[in-house]
């Protein structure tokens, strides 16, 4: 039997797995307030005093770096190591990985009913495969063919250089610059990038901020909601978000391009994150694909990949148990 579980800030969420199963159908699955316990040890002892079990090995999807078997979860205070998560398990194999490298594993596990085909393209059936993920941050990450089966690689590739197109993202990195050292594809292309892309064309007169929406802005905990929210909808009306919807869109096919192109992704590019379900009808309009596909002489083997939208909210988790049926089968 095989533990898996998504590791985030805001919930944790654990499954048990048959070494003959499927992935996509743990045997039982249980979700917690990740805050309301100290440590994911404490939650292991949770679930397993819920769905008593003999486990035989353990993977983790972490929302944060793993070095040598430890991790920082993102805006929590636990500190993880496969070394005392082991201890627990009673010396069972236990592994930790980055969730966007997780959500990467889950990618050939994936059905048609799991994505949204937003470009067909031509599927090289061994080819590498791209995943970026905007969500709170910008995720991106990898798969290669070895001979027998994909594997997985994280990155922090949302950590590069935002490179502005034209005029409007010139002006905007000028803005940035002005307010922070470093301006990343992630400070424009994420949970994160959204209120400041709200914030320089608000502030550079675009157009005027609604009343009714400042008072929502000030009253929000998290304005990005807010802002894609107002975007999606047509009454009221409002084109400053409309505005900063499209070119949050624009710029993540720029990047989702340049990762395609990095990686050479001819088996296909995947759009995961918690953003791109939200906001499905904005990326099927074609802006998201004229930013991708434009490349200069490069555009006609962009054009030829496929690009898929990940609609299946447990990716990480999917990921997290494929990855651990490896060391089941060690």
């Amino acid at each position: 039997m095989l533990l898996a579980g998504d590791l985030g800030g805001t919930k944790t969420i654990l499954a048990l797995f048959p070494h003959d199963g499927d992935a996509r159908t743990p045997v039982v699955q249980a979700r917690y307030v990740s805050k309301d316990f100290p440590s994911l040890t404490r939650i292991i002892d949770a679930f397993l005093a819920e769905h008593e079990a003999s486990i035989d090995a353990a993977s983790f999807a972490v929302a944060g770096p793993v070095v040598a078997g430890k991790a920082d979860v993102t805006n929590l205070s636990w500190v993880i190591s496969e070394q005392g998560l082991r201890e627990r398990l009673d010396d069972i194999p236990v592994r930790l990985i980055n969730d966007l490298q997780a959500a990467a594993y889950a990618i050939p596990a994936l059905t048609p009913d799991d994505l949204h085909m937003l470009h067909p393209g031509e599927a090289d059936p061994r080819g590498a495969m791209a995943v970026i993920a905007p969500g709170t941050g910008l995720g991106e990450a990898y798969l290669v063919w070895d001979g027998g089966k994909y594997r997985a690689y994280a990155s922090e590739g949302g950590h590069t250089d935002f490179a502005p197109r034209n005029e409007l993202e010139m002006a905007l990195l000028r803005y940035l610059l002005r307010r922070m050292d470093h301006v990343s594809y992630e400070r424009v292309c994420s949970g994160v990038g959204v209120p400041n892309l709200y914030a320089y064309l608000k502030d550079s007169g675009y157009a005027p901020e609604p009343p009714w929406l400042a008072q929502q802005l000030r009253q929000a905990d998290d304005p990005t909601p807010v802002i894609v929210t107002a975007a999606l909808q047509t009454s009221p009306p409002c084109a400053l978000c409309t505005a900063t919807l499209d070119l949050f869109v624009s710029i993540l096919g720029a990047e989702a391009g340049n990762l395609a192109l990095k990686v050479l992704s001819t088996g296909g590019v995947y759009l995961a994150g918690g953003i791109p379900p939200r906001i499905l009808e904005a990326l099927r309009h074609g802006q998201f694909m004229q930013s991708f596909i434009r490349k200069g002489r490069f555009a006609d083997r962009l054009v030829r990949m496929p690009v898929h939208i990940v609609l299946n909210p447990h990716t990480a988790l999917i990921g997290a148990a494929r990855y651990g049926f490896d060391l089941l089968d060690a």
